[in-house]
Order: structure tokens, then sequence, then C-alpha cells
């Protein structure tokens, strides 16, 4: 992830690497730090439910990762949201 884009937000960190075609891929980063097994699970469902809707405004064939942070715990879908959208905005996603 090192050729890529990093977007920072207080609940998490994103790094995208632009593709030249092919399917997409993203991989989701929540460590114990985040909480329980339960708040873990709970954070990745919530965001991968959130990347499904944002799939198509990534170039075709990038790598994305999203690295949940221990603020993402606590927070909200709509937070988790706004974040994501940001973090995704700043990592070079359309």
């Amino acid at each position: 992830m090192r050729r890529g884009a990093k977007g920072v937000q207080p609940t998490l960190v994103t790094h995208v690497v632009p593709g030249t075609g092919g399917p997409t891929s993203v991989g989701f980063v929540v460590s114990k730090a985040v909480g329980s097994a339960v708040d873990r699970n709970r954070v990745k469902r919530q965001l991968r439910h959130l990347m499904r809707d944002r799939l198509d405004r990534l170039p075709a064939g990038s790598r994305v990762v999203v690295r949940a942070l221990p603020a993402s715990s606590d927070a909200g879908s709509t937070t988790l949201a706004e974040h994501l959208d940001a973090a995704l905005a700043r990592g070079g996603a359309r």
C-alpha cells in the first residue's frame, strides 16, 4: 500500500491504489484495539455494507484497505459513512 493514497479520518484510515482494470478488491483491518469480538464484527459488517454502495466510485481494478480505528466502535453508521466518504475522497476515489 506504499504506492497508494491515504485518507485519514477520526474513525478510520483508507489506503487506495488505483487500478487499470479488472475487479476491485477491498480489505478490512479491525484490530483488537477496537473492542471485543462482537464490536469488531459489528464495525466490519457496517464498513462492508457501506463499501458496497461506494464501489462504483473507485476506478476499476483498484485495491482498497480500510483500517478501523478504536473510535469506530462508538460511532454510528451515519458517522462511519461520512468518514468513509471523506477518506475515500482524500485517498483518490472520485
